[in-house]
C-alpha cells in the first residue's frame, strides 16, 4: 500500500496545504518518513488523516467560486467498526461546506473494501449540500453493491458513466465540468 500515492499532477493547480480555506492548510509533509498505516500496512506520507484508522484522503482540487472539490480516498471505508463516514463528514466535509463547497467528487479507485452501517450521515451530508451534489467516481463494483445494500447510493451519484472515468488525463476544471454535465443529465432524466 505504501506505493499507492495520491494523484500529484494537479498540484500545480491546487495544493490543500497552501489553501487557507482547506482543513489541511499549513500541513507539512515529510516524504521520507512513513508513519500512517491501514491494518499494519504503511501508506504514502502524502495521504491526509481524517481521524479514521482505515480511511485516508487527499483533497486534489477545490474551487470555491464554483463550489466544487475533488477528494481522492484510500483504504477501507468502514462505517461498521470505525464510523468512517462520521470522521469524513465531521472533520472534512463540514469544514468545506462552511467554505462554500456544495459539490463533492469522491475518487474511489483506492477504496479496497466497504463495510456499511446506517445511512444517517450520508443523508445529513446530502441535505446540507442543498443545490449541490455528491458523486462517487471509479469505485469498485463490489463497493457499489455494498453502497446499494446500505442505501448510500441514494445520496451519492455513482455507477454508470461515473464508473470508468479517465480523469487523470484531464485538467481539474475540465474534469469537474464533465462530472457536473453527467450529474445534470441524470437530474434531467
Amino acid at each position: 500500500m505504501h506505493h499507492i500515492e495520491p494523484y500529484y499532477n494537479w498540484l500545480k493547480y491546487y495544493d490543500s496545504s497552501s489553501d487557507e480555506l482547506s482543513p489541511f492548510h499549513g500541513k507539512e509533509y515529510n516524504y521520507e518518513l512513513y508513519t500512517d498505516t491501514i491494518y499494519g500496512y504503511y501508506i504514502d506520507p502524502a495521504w491526509d488523516a481524517i481521524g479514521s484508522e482505515t480511511l485516508y484522503i487527499k483533497i486534489l482540487y477545490a474551487n470555491y467560486d464554483d463550489g466544487i472539490a475533488v477528494i481522492e480516498l484510500i483504504g477501507e471505508w468502514n462505517d461498521t467498526l470505525h464510523n468512517d463516514i462520521m470522521h469524513l463528514k465531521r472533520n472534512i466535509i463540514e469544514h468545506m461546506i462552511l467554505q462554500g463547497i456544495n459539490k463533492f467528487v469522491l475518487i474511489g479507485e483506492n477504496i479496497l473494501n466497504f463495510h456499511g452501517s446506517d445511512d444517517e450521515y450520508y443523508a445529513e451530508w446530502f441535505d446540507e449540500v442543498e443545490d449541490g451534489w455528491i458523486v462517487g467516481v471509479n469505485f469498485r463494483d463490489f463497493v457499489l453493491e455494498e453502497w446499494a445494500q446500505f442505501n448510500v447510493d441514494n445520496y451519492i451519484n455513482c455507477g454508470g458513466q461515473f464508473e470508468h472515468l479517465n480523469w487523470r488525463t484531464l485538467k481539474p476544471q475540465v474534469f469537474c465540468e464533465r462530472v457536473e454535465e453527467h450529474v445534470m443529465k441524470r437530474l434531467d432524466f
